[in-house]
């Protein structure tokens, strides 16, 4: 993970580079290492000449799996946070071609052609947050809305504690028949041996998904007794039933966003995998077409915002995870811990 300051123009090889380094970790091709060099300094360069300032996070996302199946290489997603003045014309901005005359001469059309995804979301007066998700395979390969049966959207952002080499939080989600599961994981403390214990959670889940949320933190405090344990968070939607099902252990913070109300979602107190886990217990809720769900570490203030924009759970859900994350934090309050949110969302989009 690469979380990048961008205040000075010196910044932008900064960014360049841990952009080369992290396709070399997802084994791009020179071609797809090129064009995610391009956009991220195409982002990097708008957040100087039209924001201010702002911030890269750099990370390594796998495309939803199928339950027990092996994991595909992973995609470079990269996140432009910002808390500038916003885009007036996000239309304009995004046409293929459109640049000011000291920038690129790429624009953001070009990032939106040549990723495999590419959101964006603004708003005058608060800021822009922008994700860009970089293949092996070429963007033309993309699936567009309207080309897969509808399905639950799941996107999220990591970022360690002052920008360390390792973040203790991780997340993932699978398919599974009509179910998709979303989970977020916590390791206790931080660093390397925080970041096993997530990453244990992440991959069991991917041979465990088709359990009940219940059974699988069951299962997870068994496989993560030989790490330090973690605070784990699994919801379950079945697409059939049209139900969200949620079982928590830990501080992982959860609210569910249906029909312009915020639902909390309770998680058990406790450490999956480090102490004998207590009853734990299950809340089922409806979930609605306009459903959103948010799941985020400690790392995030206690009482932060919910987004109230109704138009943002339209967006990319990694792009609702970042304005999140960028609304709880700034630089005259900084995150106190490793930080992660996980976004559900229904499948609409525009």
């Amino acid at each position: 993970m690469w979380d990048i300051p961008v205040h000075d123009s010196t910044r932008i090889r900064d960014v360049h580079v841990a952009t080369e380094s992290a396709s070399a970790r997802a084994g791009l091709g020179p071609h797809r290492t090129a064009v995610a060099a391009l956009v991220a300094t195409e982002l990097a360069t708008n957040l100087l000449k039209h924001a201010g300032g702002g911030r890269i996070v750099i990370n390594l996302v796998e495309r939803a799996p199928a339950a027990g199946a092996v994991a595909r290489p992973p995609s470079v997603q990269l996140l432009s946070l910002d808390h500038g003045p916003g885009i007036a014309d996000v239309t304009v901005a995004l046409r293929d071609g459109h640049t000011t005359a000291a920038s690129l001469g790429a624009g953001l059309g070009t990032c939106l052609r040549t990723a495999n995804d590419f959101d964006l979301h603004s708003i005058p007066g608060r800021g822009t947050v922008a994700v860009a998700r970089i293949g092996h395979e070429p963007a033309s390969a993309r699936v567009r809305p309207g080309q897969h049966p509808p399905a639950p959207r799941a996107g999220a952002v990591n970022v360690p504690l002052s920008r360390a080499e390792y973040s203790g939080d991780a997340w993932s989600w699978v398919r599974s028949g009509t179910q998709v599961t979303l989970m977020l994981a916590d390791g206790l403390g931080h660093g390397e041996r925080a970041a096993t214990a997530s990453g244990t959670a992440v991959e069991e889940l991917r041979c465990v998904a088709h359990l009940t949320p219940l059974d699988i933190l069951r299962h997870l405090h068994t496989k993560l007794r030989p790490t330090r344990g973690a605070a784990v968070a699994v919801a379950q939607v079945d697409m059939a039933a049209e139900q969200l099902c949620f079982a928590g252990v830990g501080n992982i913070g959860a609210r569910l966003h249906t029909a312009d109300t915020w639902q909390p979602l309770l998680s058990q107190p406790g450490i999956v995998g480090a102490h004998r886990m207590a009853t734990v217990p299950v809340q089922r809720v409806p979930w609605r077409p306009d459903s959103l769900l948010i799941l985020h570490s400690d790392g995030l203030p206690a009482r932060w915002t919910p987004p109230e924009d109704p138009l943002l759970s339209t967006r990319d859900p990694a792009v609702v995870a970042a304005a999140v994350l960028r609304d709880a934090g700034s630089d005259a309050r900084p995150l106190l811990d490793d930080a992660s949110v996980a976004v559900l969302a229904s499948d609409v989009r525009t």
